[in-house]
């Protein structure tokens, strides 16, 4: 079969010595347990988790060589004698440490969840980890309700456009942060109801603007993916009481002030802690785009063979 191999740790974007190869006759991997299923892989994500892993820069380390990638969906092509869950042409979807950079990829059948036949496989493999971050984080941690304000930042990234629809879905009054006409215009197709534009507006005041024209007093949920100065920046448009989701980092000394709850947050440890939660959450999910209710916005596909220019393409941090 098809794959990507990372033979060895460095940057996927170098053009004198890359570290990921494409091998045309790689093994097809095997069932290798009773309620084994193998997948034929229709599509997996391009991820900044999985970039890290090639860089040799993620809190998991896997031998080498391995096959990057993580979450995917495609068709299953094969069940152990075991399986009880799905059947060869089902539509499936699951989030691996790695493997999905492949033509075929072999999961344990309580891992993976079946996709609606309605549903576009190539939006599947791009829902569980932006879609699932965004979901727990909002309806299970934050308990966001029709009557709250969501503000988003990093509104027009992965998890950022999974938390706006996922706050309209909920019934909540929305703003979002982002920059550039691109993609404050694609937010504003999402019928968001505010979007900032960081180029050419202030964001203390185009908000403030703006509750004050719904006669809302403040913000009650903070959905933080960026950091940094944006985020303090926001933090002063608060309402006393209010929740931060934190996908990222925060200083904390005005928290105590200000009666806020925070909530760290890391998708992949519902797998060990909340399995069946996080189960629910994938499955709502998925009802929810079979029913249109939620778009996953895919920017770019490629092929396996362009996936070391698609990472010099893709806008991830500097390291």
């Amino acid at each position: 079969m098809e794959a990507l191999l990372c033979k060895r740790l460095g940057d996927p974007t170098s053009s004198s010595e890359p570290p990921i190869e494409l091998t045309q006759n790689h093994p097809i991997p095997k069932l290798d347990s009773p309620t084994a299923v193998r997948i034929k892989i229709k599509a997996t994500s391009l991820t900044f988790a999985t970039y890290l892993k090639i860089l040799g820069k993620y809190q998991e380390k896997h031998p080498l060589p391995f096959i990057p990638g993580s979450d995917y969906a495609g068709t299953v092509d094969a069940v152990g004698p075991s399986v009880t869950k799905f059947k060869v042409g089902d539509y499936v979807c699951d989030v691996s440490p790695i493997g999905s950079f492949a033509s075929f990829i072999v999961q344990d059948q309580s891992r993976l969840f079946e996709v609606p036949k309605g549903c576009d496989l190539v939006a599947a493999a791009g829902l569980p980890v932006a879609f699932g971050t965004s979901h727990l984080a909002l309806v299970h941690r934050a308990n966001l309700t029709s009557s709250q304000v969501l503000l988003v930042l990093g509104a027009a990234g992965g998890v950022g456009l999974a938390a706006v629809q996922i706050g309209k879905t909920s019934g909540a009054v929305v703003i979002a942060v982002a920059r550039g006409d691109e993609k404050v215009q694609l937010l504003k197709s999402l019928g968001v109801d505010h979007v900032v534009d960081l180029m050419n507006q202030d964001v203390t005041v185009s908000i403030k603007e703006f509750l004050k024209s719904r006669n809302l007093k403040g913000v009650d949920v903070l959905y933080d993916p960026v950091g940094g100065n944006l985020a303090k920046e926001t933090r002063k448009l608060l309402n006393w009481g209010a929740q931060i989701l934190v996908i990222g980092f925060i200083p904390a000394n005005i928290i105590l002030v200000k009666n806020w709850t925070v909530h760290g947050f890391y998708w992949g440890s519902y797998r060990i802690h909340q399995p069946a939660v996080l189960e629910d959450s994938v499955r709502e999910l998925l009802s929810w785009m079979e029913k249109g209710l939620i778009t996953v916005h895919i920017s770019h596909t490629y092929s396996l063979s362009k996936v070391r220019g698609s990472h010099q393409s893709s806008p991830f941090p500097p390291l």
